[in-house]
């Protein structure tokens, strides 16, 4: 064959294998858009709901969709289920579809099981709440912050991501038109943190049997300088025991108290002091009405100076009895946690049984009182007073008095503290008492003034916040009881572990060079 005959040949052949080269890549790209699918509306109504009891809600496919991203971990997040739930039946946002949707297991989310049992708790009977556990909708939509939004039109299609919280007047702006301006909307967000659950440095970690572990987690909840109280099971001779297998197995675990406390407000000796006053010392495998080895009394800690610390304190208490102590002071060797529902038992079932007599928690420790009346008497406590509810009212903002006075949250990033680095003093907007210095401020991210420490330890009271069916530590002032914000054991590792995040609407920042003016000289050595 010739030569001029075979090139035509060869362009056929060629124009052949681009053809099929274009079929093939077009069949792929198909293949890949259906088992990447578009809809992403579609997508988001198909994610199972997060109850069973939760009422079937309508698609309208000719209205575009407002999905909420959200966590329980964020407060802006929890302080906005319940406007949330009301935009559900909100006539003047009838025009778009509204649902919520949650990872578990994703950014720091509890688990599935975990965050259905705690949503369980929550009393928001009309708010959507989908849940996606693979956290496919996050990655789609690039989402590592919440609260944030995205907008999806009538196709399907996305057509606006926002990472913040977005007010009705936003909303309503967002569906009129998706590009626009929202007033810096993008900038208000909740970074959340590396590691929501780990523990600070200058934290201390004791584990305490005393039996029922019920009443004992419940007791020291409620103990000023505790972070965290957390029942399960130590040093029996299996691994990862149920309830059943620790009370009918023979596992020799005993019902063991994690106690997490801040040892700038409580000693070691303090915690035993308090642990003390709810056990019988002298009695074996017995506590109040609970019989069986699951319940003997027990210290337990992997650090061998506190072991001498513990033994020290128990032969103090020794001297108070003529029976025997029995009270164990041996190694941790190995803590699980008891299953969920044995969590914060008491505070879902106040008529549970419990041996254990809550109030003592209440009541200083001796010696205590007197030193607590002279920390009081530096910070001249009778300076700072709370005024009535109406001078209140006349003196303080709008949100000055709601965040104070009702424990509310502002936005994150909305005030002005967050980004002040000025030499200060931060003291309380209601009664001008010193609660927070300027060399304890950093930066976190996080959207709220906050500090590694208060001014002093007793200028700020620490409680179990149990709100939204969950365990957090709140802050607030000593004297005149305000609400602060909350404490988190994710802060600067080199200067406590510690993250006071703290309301910039519940402060009065006085500048360095105006503290003797206003009478807080005796506070520039803090600031300094």
């Amino acid at each position: 064959m010739s030569q001029s005959i075979r090139w035509p040949i060869v362009v056929v052949l060629a124009l052949c294998a681009a053809l099929l080269l274009w079929l093939v890549s077009g069949s792929q790209s198909q293949a890949i858009a259906q088992a990447n699918p578009l809809n992403l509306a579609q997508h988001v109504y198909n994610l199972p709901e997060v109850s069973a009891a939760q009422p079937a809600l309508a698609f309208d496919k000719t209205k575009p969709t407002l999905v909420k991203l959200w966590a329980s971990w964020c407060p802006l997040c929890l302080s906005e289920l319940g406007q949330t739930e009301e935009w559900v039946t909100d006539a003047d946002l009838s025009a778009a579809n509204l649902l919520t949707v949650a990872s578990p297991g994703v950014l720091g989310e509890q688990p599935l099981a975990a965050f259905k049992d705690w949503y369980s708790g929550l009393d928001y009977p009309q708010l959507p709440v989908r849940v996606d556990s693979s956290g496919e909708l996050i990655k789609r939509l690039g989402v590592k912050v919440y609260p944030s939004w995205a907008l999806i039109d009538q196709q399907g299609q996305l057509a606006r991501v926002i990472k913040g919280s977005i007010n009705k007047s936003q909303a309503l702006a967002l569906l009129a038109n998706p590009e626009a301006d929202l007033n810096d909307a993008a900038h208000i967000f909740y970074q959340p943190k590396s590691n929501q659950d780990s523990v600070p440095i200058n934290a201390r970690t004791i584990y305490l049997a005393g039996g029922c572990f019920w009443g004992v987690e419940a007791y020291f909840e409620r103990i000023d300088g505790v972070l965290d109280a957390v029942s399960g099971y130590a040093n029996g001779r299996t691994e990862n025991p149920s309830y059943e297998d620790v009370v009918y197995r023979n596992t020799g675990h005993a019902e063991t108290v994690k106690v997490v406390y801040n040892p700038d407000k409580l000693s070691l000796d303090d915690i035993l002091q308090y642990y003390f006053r709810i056990i019988d010392p002298t009695s074996l495998n017995k506590q109040g009405n609970d019989r069986g080895e699951q319940y003997r009394a027990g210290v337990y800690s992997s650090d061998v100076a506190e072991q001498s610390v513990i033994a020290a304190s128990l032969n103090e208490l020794q001297k108070r009895y003529k029976r025997p102590v029995v009270v164990e002071n041996k190694p941790l060797q190995h803590f699980y946690e008891a299953e969920q529902y044995h969590q914060d038992y008491l505070m879902k079932n106040p008529n549970g049984y419990c041996h254990v007599d809550l109030n003592k928690a209440d009541e200083p420790l001796p010696g205590k009182a007197k030193s607590a009346d002279k920390t009081q008497q530096d910070f001249d406590a009778s300076r700072f007073q709370k005024p009535d509810s109406k001078t209140l009212q006349q003196r303080l903002s709008r949100e000055q008095y709601q965040v104070t006075q009702n424990s509310g949250t502002e936005r994150a990033f909305s005030h002005r503290y967050d980004e002040l680095f000025e030499p200060g003093l931060y003291v309380d907007i209601v009664s001008g008492e010193p609660l927070f210095s300027s060399r304890d401020k950093y930066q976190s991210g996080c959207g709220w003034p906050s500090f590694v420490k208060p001014i002093d330890a007793s200028a700020v009271l620490e409680k179990t916040d149990t709100s939204y069916n969950m365990r957090r530590i709140e802050v607030r002032s000593q004297v005149a009881d305000s609400h602060l914000g909350h404490v988190f054991p994710d802060g600067p590792s080199d200067r406590g572990g510690l993250r006071y995040c703290i309301n910039g609407a519940s402060l009065k920042f006085i500048p360095k060079a105006q503290l003797q003016e206003q009478g807080y000289a005796q506070w520039l050595k803090n600031v300094e």
